[in-house]
């Protein structure tokens, strides 16, 4: 029986990762699951479960049970007892816990972006450190990981992103001012969460798919591009110095890279194959960066390295959290984006504590653009 530590369980994509173990309860199950806020939800999952350890970021569990509730100083025994640590916090909060895993896990499955993307030199230097198998979930890292032979390290010659281009791939800058939190959640290939939705929608999260291949793949930003294609079939692509390519191809769900970072080299069963006569064509577009400015923001701050992606993840955040409430327009995400980074100075980065503090930083000013002194 393998075990697996969650962080994240109650969100969109921990809530994959239970139905997977679910499906493979005979092989897998949960030594420790952790949530940010939301009790009620974690507190099922550990009736359901029955994990070692239970750990709620905020706010109070009333009964575990046999569980262990951890005290914030006592979060590093999460990982105690796994095998796998299942990185699925969402947000900058996630780095905490990927760090922590890095000094006491063998196998890290990451589902956080921004682990990667505020402080991928100092996790890729603990991975390396400590000989870690960090196994990229998200599809499209998951994509080119497989086309990889599961080999991170393995040569190529260029690494090909693919991106739906979310629900505003065809309107024009005038329509772009006028949508709606609504709008753009409504995904056109993808379900998933509010962040990441609204990520998507102003292709900013592709800007962090860039910089998580640098990191990964130890990738040069001059051989990683991304590629609009719509159907969402093809989840990435791997071209070779002979001109062939290799991708990775299967309809939009999450739980196939999830189990995959589980079973692998094995593939059990999980989602249906594809019907390519129904599928019938796939398309390609131009990925258009001056419409969506957020993509060339992030693109940017990765080459410029340091704390830049922090504070470009900080301000997103909180740009999009004010997007979500109504307070300001689908346009002011990058503008207020813009706006932080043209106001803080970068740094090297050093620690986990340093890059804390740019968070911070970052937030404070966006939210000061946002809603004045």
């Amino acid at each position: 029986m393998r075990k697996i530590a969650l962080i994240g369980c109650t969100g969109s994509i921990g809530k994959q990762v239970c139905a997977v173990v679910r499906r493979l309860s005979h092989e897998y199950a949960f030594s420790a699951l952790a949530a940010g806020e939301n009790a009620q939800a974690l507190s099922a999952l550990v009736g359901e479960f029955q994990p070692r350890y239970a750990y709620l970021e905020q706010g109070r569990l009333s009964d575990c049970g046999k569980t262990k509730l951890l005290s914030r100083e006592e979060k590093e025994a999460l990982f105690e007892e796994c095998d796998i640590a299942f990185i699925a916090a969402g947000g900058f909060a996630g780095l905490e816990y990927t760090l922590l895993a890095a000094k006491t896990c063998k196998t890290i499955a990451l589902a956080n972006k921004e682990s990667l993307v505020c402080g991928g030199e100092l996790v890729m230097r603990e991975v390396q450190k400590r000989g870690i198998d960090l196994i990229p979930v998200d599809s499209e890292h998951s994509a080119l990981w497989q086309a990889l032979s599961f080999q991170r390290s393995a040569p190529f010659e260029r690494l090909i992103l693919t991106a739906s281009g979310g629900p505003f791939r065809n309107y024009a800058r005038e329509q772009l001012e006028k949508v709606t939190a609504k709008d753009a959640l409504n995904h056109p290939t993808w379900n998933m969460g509010a962040k990441i939705t609204i990520d998507s929608a102003t292709l900013l999260n592709k800007g962090y798919e860039v910089i998580e291949a640098k990191w990964l793949y130890g990738a040069p930003f001059e051989r990683i591009e991304a590629v609009v294609h719509p159907e969402s079939i093809m989840h990435s692509i791997v071209s070779f110095q002979d001109g062939a390519c290799l991708a990775q191809m299967g309809y939009p769900t999450m739980e196939v890279p999830i189990q995959l970072a589980l079973t692998y080299p094995m593939r059990l069963p999980c989602a249906p194959a594809l019907d390519f006569v129904k599928l019938g064509a796939l398309h390609f577009e131009r990925l258009q960066a001056e419409k969506f400015p957020c993509y060339s923001l992030a693109v940017q701050a990765g080459k410029g390295g340091g704390t830049l992606p922090t504070l470009l993840n900080g301000a997103g955040e909180e740009a999009v959290r004010a997007f979500l409430a109504g307070r300001i327009s689908f346009l002011k995400i990058a503008e207020t984006i813009q706006s932080v980074l043209n106001a803080l100075p970068r740094e090297e980065a050093a620690s986990y504590g340093q890059l804390k503090e740019a968070d911070a930083r970052a937030r404070r000013k966006a939210a000061e653009l946002i809603y004045g002194d």
